[in-house]
């Protein structure tokens, strides 16, 4: 079967549709593969297998570690910039005294060359002050104010007097932020989690796929397409339809018999992309332009995951 003419038409002073396809012009869409999404069991700071896992109360999963040193390190990089913000105070008021200062001293000089300009003073030569003292027609008096001018200019052809803007640091915040949503976390904010494990019977034939959790309720396998749901109050992981219809309803947790109310059903993120996004959008994105005279396909990398 002959090829089409308009495949092959390459005399045009256009690109055709398929030349741009071809060149992968546009956007261009792949569905993310298994090897590129984080599982559910694993932590969102370290991307591995959960050890001692603790949850926020937007259901992001950390290590027990991982979470506390994350803590840790902003408590100490907000002591850190709190010290620079306090010694920047100071030093602000110390300017600020320092002006003043300098601008009563100024005052001082100027009511004092008005009243003694007439009459200069006699000092013996060699004195310390003696460069305030009238020499002849060539001298000139050093005051205070052209001294102060002289340390301060602003020249940008000397290195010393080159001007440069001080860096301000901004009032730092208190409080601590969870590394994946961003939103306020505080150590007590989080509580464990607890995966029912699946029978071992089972597990040699769960164990190839990775898979080794369950529901507790109705003992389906957790995997990634899973919604799942954990208490609060005793960390215990079921599916959303057992949590939405028993765990809701009867007001109690399944597993351990332990009260719970309908806000402390949390639900667990899912594991999104391993590498930039952690939602249940995955589907990679790559928006495509013709360069310009070189008919290749440049690309231009996207915002989202």
């Amino acid at each position: 079967m002959p090829q089409r003419h308009s495949k092959n038409n390459n005399d045009l002073a256009f690109f055709t549709y398929d030349e741009r396809k071809k060149l992968g012009y546009g956007t261009q869409k792949e569905r993310l593969g298994k090897d590129s999404i984080k599982p559910f069991d694993s932590c969102c700071i370290c991307l591995q297998p959960i050890i001692d896992p603790l949850s926020c109360n937007k259901g992001h999963l950390f290590c027990k570690e991982c979470i506390f040193e994350c803590l840790l390190s902003q408590k100490k990089d907000i002591k850190r910039k709190l010290a620079s913000f306090t010694a920047q105070q100071k030093n602000d008021k110390e300017d600020e005294l320092e002006k003043l200062t300098a601008e009563k001293q100024r005052e001082l000089d100027a009511f004092d060359r008005q009243n003694n300009s007439a009459v200069p003073h006699q000092q013996v030569a060699g004195h310390p002050d003696d460069r305030h003292v009238f020499h002849g027609a060539n001298s000139v008096r050093v005051t205070s104010y052209e001294e102060e001018a002289l340390r301060t200019m602003k020249a940008f052809w000397l290195p010393s007097a080159t001007p440069g803007a001080a860096e301000r640091v901004q009032s730092p915040s208190t409080d601590t932020v969870c590394p994946e949503g961003n939103e306020k976390l505080k150590l007590k904010d989080l509580f464990p989690i607890v995966f029912t494990d699946v029978p071992y019977r089972e597990k040699k034939e769960v164990d190839i796929d990775g898979f080794k959790y369950m529901c507790p309720s109705c003992s389906v396998t957790l995997t990634n397409t899973t919604t799942l749901v954990a208490i609060s109050t005793c960390g215990h992981v079921f599916c959303k339809k057992c949590a939405d219809k028993f765990v809701a309803t009867g007001k109690e947790c399944l597993a351990c018999n332990k009260p719970c109310k309908a806000k402390n059903l949390v639900t667990l993120e899912k594991g999104g992309t391993g590498f930039s996004g952690h939602d249940e959008n995955l589907e990679a994105k790559a928006f495509k332009h013709v360069g310009s005279g070189t008919g290749m396909g440049l690309a231009r990398p996207t915002t989202k995951l």
